[in-house]
């Protein structure tokens, strides 16, 4: 491939990607427009393209980054193929990088967590209904009534299952295996043993599921805290080699040169 060639396939390439570019921040800029005139109609933060709206409670404008996430793909192809071209040369060098950033996406994509399923989000936000339920039996509120108010409040996995838990409640399905299905919940047996001794027995609940509320905190915090100190961990192997190198340009290296010299003079 010739000099001129192959400037002229690096300029397609680099058009191509500031074309990418442009596009993706033309499109998130319309998007913008759009929610803006969605909340200035509604006097609400509209929510971003492609979510889903809860009904029951009111979307919140996130900032989006689609067109960052196209631009960083598209570079990483570029780079790919630029790399191919200038290690092998000619088509066969591109078509090689582009061989590599398909394979480093698809190795990504595979890789990529998947997303929670509705027990884990559930399960995160445990520690809010129980204090939200507390609340509720402190103002005199029985296990279904207390179930519904917060299940219409929180929404999500959580709420529905709460507000299904009342509904049985009060369609006569006896307390104890209707606790025991939203017990089944990670984490939630403790606050569904609560719920279901207040209603068989008419025992106060507002104390009990006050301690397990704090408990569930502590355990989050705990949680929270164990997985610092893992991400702690394993950052210090690549901070390592990182640093690695440059001592020893830095540190070792002019010693071992200085006595190499010391012990050739003599």
């Amino acid at each position: 491939m010739t000099g001129a060639v192959r400037i002229a396939a690096l300029l397609i390439l680099v058009t191509a990607l500031c074309a990418q570019a442009v596009r993706e921040v033309l499109r998130e800029r319309r998007a913008r427009g759009v929610r803006r005139r969605v909340e200035s109609l509604l006097a609400m933060p509209a929510p971003p393209p492609g979510k889903p709206v809860d009904a029951r409670k009111p979307p919140s404008l996130e900032a989006g980054g689609g067109w960052a996430a196209g631009v960083r793909h598209w570079a990483v192809a570029l780079a790919a193929a630029l790399v191919g071209w200038a290690l092998l040369g000619g088509i066969g060098g591109l078509g090689a990088g582009a061989l590599a950033a398909c394979g480093a996406r698809w190795r990504r994509a595979r890789r990529r967590p998947a997303a929670p399923s509705g027990g884990e989000v559930a399960a995160r936000h445990l520690p809010l209904a129980a204090d939200l339920l507390a609340a509720c039996a402190s103002a005199g509120a029985g296990p279904a009534e207390a179930a519904e108010a917060v299940g219409r409040s929180l929404g999500g996995p959580l709420g529905e299952r709460l507000t299904r838990t009342a509904a049985e409640l009060r369609l006569g399905g006896e307390p104890a295996e209707v606790w025991r299905r939203f017990g089944a919940i990670p984490g939630a047996e403790g606050l569904a043993r609560c719920m279901e001794r207040a209603g068989s027995s008419g025992a106060p609940a507002a104390e009990a599921v006050a301690r397990h509320a704090a408990g569930l905190r502590a355990g989050r915090a705990r949680t929270a805290a164990a997985r610092a100190r893992r991400a702690q961990v394993l950052i210090s192997a690549p901070v390592g080699l990182c640093f690695l190198p440059a001592f020893l340009a830095v540190g070792v290296a002019p010693v071992v040169i200085g006595l190499a010299a010391g012990l050739m003079d003599r």
